[in-house]
């Protein structure tokens, strides 16, 4: 009797129709045979990569197994902080470890579920998917070397780049799975019949799938449309995840781009800006010509880059390391900071400016007020006379000038005022350190502070350019507006000590008051006393008023006397120091 034919199990359908042939066949088959059924294979998605490589996955499998239990001793071997250091013990390390969730996620991670493949056989890779809870340490990866790589923009676009093509290839394969679950060619929307030796080779399986599944994704669309239900529903869900994932992929590349231009974007801003004001003011051409040029040198030779606004965020000693790695050496140059203290070279270091000038630029002329010294970074500077054509001298790297006009030395013929004029020949980039910035670090450095002024004056002298019969002087000078800081310190302290002695004047006031009462009372009771309370109450009263008075008014005239002191003073500093030098 012919057996009935029973439907595809479901197995059989994700086989697809091209092995249900064979199926059939070995069917028919084993009734001749000795009763046993042949082996069936259980496969991934793409059975030919699977099985005609299965020695290489293998490998391959072992590989990464053996890949993750070296991690996990690494993990073992790392160390954390606690209170503020580094922790190497490594009992305490073990116990830190494995009181962590991740732990047991890594333990799960490697659990030997290939063990099953005795009875499943080893075409069953679905077996290894708990190796897949190791992801988290491949985001990990990705943060610190988006954190220490110098490019991370490039890092960012590539990380998204191997994002998307995952989801693609991932999307892919689950298509030719359901293509193979519904039989393959059965309707125009799955994968066609692998029989056909033109579409039935891997390559061209997987290229097919990946392409179906980039349009998909991108809704792009152009492809067979679904015929049935399950088809219709796994594009419908395509659909979803391709216009949240890649809306949410097309934004954070938007926003890559604009990271990546900002620098550029904002440097424009400014040109933009000065271009719009020098139109607006009608600014010769030749002047917006050389503006333009020297924004052109800036952004060419990378130099548009506040210093101070990109370090600010660095505590005070980072920050102090970085300009003294960078600066340190160009400031050593100069002769009157050469020999002289660790700490204030550091202050000053900090303290350096950036200036960039354009050819032709005048740095200082001749007769204008010193306020502050120049280091040659780069460039050549020219002293010239006053036609600024003829040239005396040529400054190079590693030159500066205008350091003894900031110490204000008494004595010295030239004063304050520049006696040249200093003009760029080229492009030169310079560091300024103010006579104000150097002054506010020598305060701290009073031995420095001699140093300076010694150095200077012997520079001076070589120079012929010193008065020695003036009056020492030069940096421990006092300005007016410092005395006036003084007294008004001065008269502060005053008014506190005031405050004080008036509310320990009151609190005595209070208790001797009580002790004349008390006093008085006792001889009123005795029979010695001549008044009543009362009287006694309001005598003490005004006998405590005078005094209060007296005090009051001992302790205004005290202040008048200050203030007035105090106003004398600020009279005599405001008055103009006598002229030491010619």
């Amino acid at each position: 009797m012919e057996e009935e034919e029973r439907p595809d199990s479901f197995l059989e359908r994700f086989r697809g129709p091209e092995f249900r042939a064979t199926a059939g066949q070995a069917g028919t088959d084993q009734s001749g045979a000795s009763g046993t059924k042949p082996k069936q294979t259980i496969k991934a998605c793409f059975d030919d990569l699977q099985t005609q490589n299965y020695i290489l996955w293998l490998v391959l499998d072992y590989i990464c197994d053996l890949i993750y239990i070296l991690d996990s001793c690494v993990r073992l071997r790392t160390g954390y902080l606690e209170q503020g250091l580094l922790v190497k013990n490594l009992a305490k390390l073990r116990d830190n470890y494995t009181r962590t969730f991740q732990f047991k996620v890594d333990v799960l991670s490697i659990v030997p579920t290939d063990l099953i493949y005795i009875v499943t056989g080893v075409n069953m890779p679905q077996l290894r998917f708990n190796r897949l809870l190791r992801f988290s340490r491949m985001f990990e990866f990705f943060d610190r070397t988006e954190t220490r790589t110098n490019y991370p923009n490039t890092f960012r676009i590539c990380n998204l780049v191997l994002y998307i093509l995952v989801i693609i290839h991932w999307n892919a394969c689950i298509y030719y799975a359901i293509s193979k679950s519904l039989g393959l060619g059965s309707d125009q929307w799955v994968y066609p019949n692998v029989t056909n030796t033109e579409v039935g080779t891997l390559t061209h399986c997987y290229v097919y799938c990946f392409y179906w599944s980039t349009l998909t994704l991108t809704t792009i669309g152009e492809m067979p449309p679904p015929v049935r239900d399950e088809e219709f529903v796994f594009v419908v869900f395509d659909f979803l995840v391709g216009v949240l994932i890649f809306a949410t992929i097309v934004g954070n590349v938007g926003s890559m781009i604009s990271n990546m231009n900002a620098t550029r974007a904002e440097f424009q801003a400014r040109i933009d800006a000065i271009k719009h004001y020098m139109h607006f003011r009608k600014v010769s051409r030749n002047l917006e010509t050389r503006v333009i040029k020297w924004f052109d040198y800036l952004w060419t030779n990378q130099k548009a880059v506040d210093e101070h606004e990109v370090l600010k965020n660095l505590p005070d000693k980072l920050r102090a390391e970085i300009a003294i790695n960078v600066h340190l050496d160009t400031l050593k140059k100069v002769r009157i900071f050469q020999d002289c203290e660790a700490g204030l070279l550091v202050e000053l270091v900090l303290k350096l400016r950036p200036q960039v000038y354009s050819p032709g630029d005048y740095v200082c002329r001749k007769g204008d007020i010193g306020k502050e010294m120049y280091i040659i970074k780069e460039g050549k500077l020219g002293v010239v006379a006053d036609d600024g054509v003829t040239q005396f001298a040529l400054l190079t790297a590693g030159g500066c000038f205008g350091e003894i006009s900031i110490l204000n030395i008494q004595g010295s013929k030239m004063g304050n005022r520049r006696t040249a004029n200093i003009r760029s020949i080229g492009y030169s980039d310079l560091f300024c350190l103010s006579k104000d910035d150097l002054m506010e670090a020598v305060t701290e450095y009073p031995d420095a502070q001699k140093v300076l002024e010694e150095r200077g004056r012997e520079i001076l002298k070589k120079q012929g350019l010193l008065d020695e019969s003036a009056a020492a002087g030069g940096l421990g000078v006092m300005d007016t507006e410092e005395k006036v800081e003084r007294l008004d310190a001065s008269l502060d302290v005053l008014q506190t000590r005031f405050a004080r002695l008036l509310g320990e004047f009151t609190t005595t006031q209070r208790r001797l008051k009580q002790r004349i009462t008390a006093l008085e009372r006792q001889l009123c009771h005795t029979g010695l006393g001549l008044l009543s309370d009362n009287d006694t109450e309001g005598e003490a009263d005004q006998s405590a008023s005078r005094t209060h008075a007296d005090v009051d008014g001992h302790a205004e005239t005290q202040i008048q006397t200050s203030t007035n002191t105090a106003s004398n003073s600020v009279v005599e500093a405001s008055r103009p120091e006598p002229k030491t030098g010619p």
